[in-house]
């Protein structure tokens, strides 16, 4: 899978300790930085994965930040993107099998490394359901955010 990841400062050294492991695993990893511990806004990341995401270039994201939820607010901001904080097992599935997901954030303050990774291989390997109920709420999502009918960005 080919992959868009992003990190503020916060959250680089879980980035850092996560990218060749990705690699490893056969995926394409595309760094969108930050490249090192050095301040950065993740707003800016952000935007970056999102494009990745919304221009076909990758298929899914991973944003890394301090606790994940700024950078998970950043990415919905984003029309077209759906991205949630996941630290815990049942989320990093479900919330692909139900929402269709399309980027996952962690925080490098809440986990470590090692759930991380599991997080990560459960979010990749899940797919969106074909269930008519998920995809209609899907499908309202793409209407609230006016992204509809703007091809896998904005409706499933």
């Amino acid at each position: 899978m080919i992959l868009a990841v992003g990190s503020d400062h916060a959250g680089y050294s879980l980035k850092a300790a996560l990218l060749e492991k990705l690699r490893e695993k056969g995926h394409v990893v595309i760094d969108h930085g930050s490249y090192d511990e050095k301040p950065v806004d993740f707003p800016d990341i952000a935007r970056l994965v999102c494009g990745s995401i919304l221009n076909g270039e990758a298929q899914r994201g991973i944003m890394f930040c301090g606790t994940g939820v700024g950078a998970s607010i950043a990415c919905n901001k984003v029309p077209g993107i759906r991205a949630s904080v996941c630290h815990d097992i049942y989320t990093a599935h479900q919330c692909v099998e139900h929402d269709d997901v399309r980027i996952i954030a962690l925080g490098a303050q809440i986990v470590g490394a090692t759930v991380a990774e599991e997080l990560i291989d459960l979010f990749l390997k899940a797919e969106f359901s074909s269930s008519p109920e998920f995809r209609r709420r899907v499908e309202k999502l793409s209407v609230m955010d006016g992204s509809q009918g703007k091809g896998r960005g904005g409706s499933p």
